[in-house]
């Protein structure tokens, strides 16, 4: 007989999870919308949010707000060097070099992380509520609560910033034809480091709220193989996608790990990616690009 309360409280935790891969997924498709690089180091951009959060909250003491604020700057700061020195050379190269770039990419920052901070797992200063949150009868672990609520009005930010903000518009002609954003006047490759500043920011809040979570360690990255399986899911390009990805993702999850056990999370992740690529190979939202051979 099915618990109708356990599986209400499951499914809850894993919505809630899920907000919070979708805004790493939309830190993802940013980059890939503008620039068509597959940024497979966006797991480490995270977690070097989360450790910059840290030196600047425990280890200088600053106020939280400020300790935040500085994470996100020097995170976005991070994205620009990276556009700027190992991205803009590579335009107009095969799409594998810039992808395996990233993937050397990776490998640095994890490597700068665990010289700087050792690869010993750490927690970051408690500043989520700790008070219990209810919906009916069910039980919703406050961190996870709140920081879902973080990471949905931040996602609606961003959103509404790249409607109508001058930049965003900037970013979403860029995105859908560059050739044709050229020729009225947009500044394409500032429009590139845009997006890689935008991106890297909002990796550094989803990297402070996972790691609210779970606590800080070097291999934080793994996080970036769910949040790949998201984007592919829904979409590599698509918005919509990374936000619907990413709670789907996130409800896949917290129903393996409850029903089959933990070991099985990430498992049931790539079974799903499996799937929805047999079916559609461009992902749920993708756009699917039709050329004449």
């Amino acid at each position: 007989m099915i618990d109708w309360a356990y599986l209400f409280e499951i499914t809850l935790t894993g919505i809630a999870g899920g907000g919070l891969y979708a805004l790493a997924a939309l830190a993802f498709v940013l980059v890939y919308k503008a620039t068509r690089v597959v940024n497979i180091a966006i797991g480490e951009m995270l977690m070097v949010g989360a450790y910059l959060f840290f030196a600047f909250a425990a280890s200088f003491s600053l106020p939280i707000w400020l300790a935040v604020l500085g994470s996100v700057i020097g995170t976005g700061l991070l994205g620009a060097v990276i556009e700027r020195t190992m991205i803009r050379p590579l335009l107009g190269e095969p799409p594998i070099s810039v992808f395996m770039v990233t993937v050397g990419l990776a490998s640095i920052l994890v490597g700068l992380v665990e010289i700087i901070w050792t690869a010993d797992q750490r927690r970051l200063p408690e500043f989520l509520p700790n008070s219990p949150v209810m919906v009916g009868e069910a039980f919703l672990a406050p961190k996870i609560a709140y920081g879902a609520l973080i990471a949905v009005v931040l996602i609606g930010l961003v959103l509404l910033l790249f409607r109508f903000w001058r930049g965003g518009v900037a970013l979403r002609a860029t995105a859908s034809d560059q050739a044709a954003a050229y020729s009225m006047g947009i500044n394409v490759s500032r429009v590139f480091s845009l997006a890689w500043v935008a991106s890297a920011m909002i990796a550094a809040v989803a990297g402070i709220i996972v790691g609210s979570i779970g606590g800080i360690s070097s291999s934080m990255g793994v996080f970036g193989l769910s949040v790949l399986v998201v984007v592919i899911v829904g979409g590599l390009d698509s918005v919509l996608g990374a936000l619907v990805g990413g709670v789907f993702i996130g409800l896949v999850e917290a129903l393996a790990g409850s029903y089959l056990g933990g070991e099985y999370k990430l498992l049931a992740t790539f079974i799903v990616l499996v799937l929805v690529l047999m079916v559609r190979p461009y992902g749920l939202f993708g756009t699917h690009e039709i050329e004449r051979l």
